[in-house]
């Protein structure tokens, strides 16, 4: 049962054509399953696509004879240029429509897995991968956002939960699939999937309403903001992934130096502009601020296991590709079927148990990877460690965006999911960047069992430091009782349900799921 108003239909939602009273589409009705269809199908395809490319990397490396810098920027180029216009591509989607921007993106991230599918050496490579990011902007907010537009008020819970199982099922599917295709066909294949998929999309996409904001047109995009945001973390990212291969100080200082000055130039345009991409007076907030923080620690220590996970598998342990990508199913399967309890849980109790507990749960689950060296088993080894690191996952994630939904007023629910999704992404692509240099990985390396090994041991040790990290965060920062909601009875922002290992799931307000 739910309690209090229902939100208002979104603005400019198109009238219903299917069996409503015009005031949204009905999700039982034939165009309400198309939409639903259209939109895990789109967001699908990025999350397939995040699912199996760290999977593919030693195959990439010895198909394409590419260093470990080269696969860094393989996973890096895409992150960035996601990270730096994920929020624009929401404003975009507002703006010109939000079916508009999802073709817009469909076709986009289709064109560019093909060229990832065609390149004949890395830097093709990296270069479709950064242009994939693009079309994984508009995606990704995208879809999530065509959701919450297109259906009736009293039908927008369940139609987010069916969008957020759903896309579960397509995490849960992308290792099998990710697996078999480069085992089978080849690793061009997880790219050149997304054609098919996005024709599907595209077909399902005559079926949808369009709907727009249209108070949106007339705030001016943040051009400035989004290029020096860009500007940040392409500097950074390259002093980092430089220093750990062959680059000389000469060819590492100097990007590093104007990347930071990028980011300082970055603070200032934002806080002095009047429609900043990132208004800075979120952070006027102890308990945002400290909520980003966290996720910034969270989301680098996931994503820098799982970037080493599945090398360590396959170059150490001689597992196939298919192998490793199904070892790390569990934490998936944890994440579908215990993150709505924890969200319940938060609610009911407050957040900074399951804030401090699950980091903590999860930097166990890292350090039993300590046993995946040469001659572990699966059963005994690899299972219990994804198995601890999924069920600490399981605990914090939804808490953790309910959190930083609570600390804003509702009417700035979207703005702070958004800005607490990017921060996930942004975390995730310097510890990408990061981590080799620290561990001592460099040139070719990863191929070698020995130093890899080596690697992988310092690297489970620092991301269960930064859960530890994130777990103290939330024992000094958050408050134990549950947050008082902004905003009206009934019309909280929640979030119950995460689909993506890759950021915070994007459930921005709403209404509270029955």
């Amino acid at each position: 049962m739910t309690s209090g108003p229902a939100p208002a239909p979104a603005p400019g939602a198109a009238p219903d054509s299917g069996g409503g009273d015009g005031g949204g589409v009905v999700l039982a009705s034939a165009r309400g399953r198309w939409v639903l269809g259209c939109a895990v199908l789109a967001s699908g395809m990025a999350l397939l696509d995040g699912t199996v490319v760290n999977v593919a990397l030693p195959t990439l490396g010895r198909d394409l004879d590419a260093s470990i810098s080269a696969l860094q920027w393989v996973v890096n180029a895409y992150m960035l240029t996601l990270s730096a216009l994920l929020l624009l591509g929401g404003a975009l989607g507002d703006r010109v429509g939000r079916r508009r921007t999802l073709v817009i993106g469909v076709v986009w991230f289709a064109a560019a897995s093909a060229l990832c599918g065609l390149a004949q050496d890395a830097g093709t490579l990296i270069a479709a991968r950064a242009l994939q990011g693009v079309g994984g902007a508009l995606l990704t907010p995208g879809s999530l956002a065509l959701v919450r537009a297109s259906y009736r008020p009293e039908d927008q819970a369940r139609a987010v939960g069916a969008w957020s199982g759903l896309g579960g099922v397509a995490g849960a599917v992308g290792p099998f699939l990710g697996g078999w295709l480069i085992d089978g066909p080849g690793w061009r294949w997880i790219f050149l999937i997304n054609v098919p998929l996005a024709a599907l999309v595209l077909f399902a996409a005559r079926h949808v309403p369009e709907s727009r904001d249209e108070a949106a047109s007339r705030r001016p995009f943040d051009v400035t903001g989004a290029c020096l945001a860009a500007l940040f973390l392409a500097g950074v990212s390259f002093s980092l992934i430089g220093a750990s291969g062959d680059t000389s100080a000469g060819g590492v200082v100097p990007p590093g130096v104007l990347g930071l000055l990028a980011g300082g130039v970055f603070v200032l345009v934002e806080h002095r502009k009047r429609n900043p991409m990132l208004p800075l007076e979120l952070f006027r907030s102890r308990l945002f601020t400290a909520a980003n923080v966290m996720t910034l620690c969270l989301y680098a220590a996931i994503g820098g296991i799982l970037f080493m996970l599945p090398v360590q598998l396959q170059t150490t342990l001689g597992y196939e590709a298919l192998e490793a990508g199904t070892a790390t199913l569990p934490i998936t399967v944890l994440m579908l079927l215990l993150s709505a309890s924890a969200g319940d849980l938060a609610r009911r109790l407050g957040p900074r148990l399951p804030l401090v507990a699950g980091p903590l749960v999860a930097a166990a689950g890292v350090l039993l990877m300590l046993r995946v060296r040469p001659g572990a088993a699966y059963v005994t080894d690899v299972l219990p460690a994804v198995v601890v690191l999924g069920l600490g996952m399981s605990v914090f994630v939804a808490p953790l965006t309910a959190t930083v939904l609570a600390s804003v007023d509702a009417s700035r629910a979207g703005l702070a999911s958004g800005v607490n999704n990017t921060a996930a992404r942004i975390a995730q692509l310097l510890v990408v960047a990061g981590l080799p240099l620290a561990v001592g990985l460099s040139g070719t390396a990863y191929a070698d069992p020995d130093a890899l090994n080596t690697a992988f041991g310092k690297a489970a040790v620092g991301c269960a430091a930064l859960f530890v990290l994130a777990a103290a965060a939330a024992a000094l920062f958050v408050r134990p009782s549950p947050p008082a909601w902004h905003g009206a009875r009934g019309n909280e922002p929640r979030c119950k349900t995460c689909c993506d290992l890759q950021a915070p799931p994007l459930e921005p307000g709403g209404r509270p799921a029955e």
